[in-house]
């Protein structure tokens, strides 16, 4: 099978970037983040569900694909999906006022989930083609994948499908993905002088932010029940914490405080004082986050809906060791 050499971790270097460079990136990057941030309401975030997330990641590592591949396609189908239903949404709204005939949304919905697959590996693709230093996926190369799960396509519907997708984003696809704050973030760690290396946390940081992608609701649901302190969230609740799930620096400084916790625990409070420094992220924050992805990322339950919220020693024991740096 052709396709790109799977890059190593060893491939990725810190310290080779100015200190300018890294100014502006980071400052970028955040307008970029608060940006989405404000814009998140509705169907943000509801395409990265754990099967979708699991089959993107597979097919990229089968392809040999780097990891910011797999992350940028998961983006880039979360947004063209999103882009979807909202036409589908406005489209209806529009033939309710104008009581005009409406379409057969039956089809319609059968016509999405046929093409459904089609699209994934479309985004795959124009993923892989962002990363420019590697060899892209051909379109022999994933015309004989969908052949082999049974869809019959030629080549000139896999371009068309592509040129959905792109023309529905505005050709707007070199998406910021939270492997891209994490990474910036590790960059600046390593000249604040954190005492953990940045390369030793870079490795467990892309482990458990594979973990994040694959488990994203129980993680964030119960980062969401700790915030509130309910078991039982209201909806009203949930919508408001959508502008949180969108918050990749938020999910940057808890997977490298999370890192750095299981590399070096003596070291955490050092490091989550930087990043506390570099993003303005309030400590308990990125306690609660770093200790819910913990829980996650070593197997424990989180609370049944019916059971209260108990209280979370390890997360008071993060946020005490986390105040005392200050």
């Amino acid at each position: 099978m052709d396709g790109p050499r799977l890059a190593s971790l060893g491939d990725f270097q810190f310290g080779a970037v100015t200190t300018e460079t890294i100014e502006d990136a980071l400052l970028h990057l955040a307008q970029q983040n608060e940006q989405a941030v404000r814009e998140a309401a509705g169907w943000t975030g509801s395409f990265r569900e754990t099967r979708i997330v699991e089959f993107v990641f597979l097919l990229s590592e089968q392809w040999c694909l780097e990891k910011s591949v797999s992350y940028q396609a998961v983006e880039i189908l979360e947004r063209f999906m999103v882009k979807q239903a909202e036409n589908i949404c406005r489209q209806a709204t529009i033939q309710l006022r104008d009581k005009t005939e409406p379409q057969n949304w039956k089809a319609l919905k059968e016509q999405l989930f046929n093409k459904f697959i089609l699209r994934l590996v479309s985004c795959v693709q124009l993923a892989s083609k962002l990363s420019f230093h590697y060899k892209i996926i051909s379109n022999v190369t994933v015309l004989n994948f969908l052949q082999a799960l049974g869809y019959l396509h030629t080549k000139e519907e896999l371009l068309e499908s592509e040129l959905d997708v792109l023309k529905s984003l505005n050709f707007q696809i070199n998406l910021p993905t939270p492997l891209a704050y994490v990474e910036m973030l590790l960059e600046v760690l390593g000249y604040n002088g954190c005492l953990v290396p940045a390369t030793q946390l870079h490795a467990t940081c892309l482990t458990l932010l594979d973990l994040v992608y694959l488990l994203r609701e129980p993680v964030y649901e119960s980062l969401l029940r700790a915030s509130i302190e309910n078991s039982t969230p209201s909806q009203l609740q949930g919508e408001k914490f959508i502008s949180v799930k969108e918050d990749f620096m938020l999910l940057a400084v808890g997977i490298i405080a999370a890192s750095a916790f299981i590399q070096n625990h003596e070291c955490w409070s050092q490091v989550v004082e930087h990043l506390r420094s570099i993003t303005g992220i309030a400590l308990e924050s990125i306690a609660e986050f770093s200790y819910a992805i913990l829980t996650h990322s070593v197997g424990a339950n989180t609370p049944g809906p019916q059971q209260a919220v108990p209280p979370h020693p390890a997360a008071r024991a993060l946020r005490a060791a986390a105040s005392s740096n200050t």
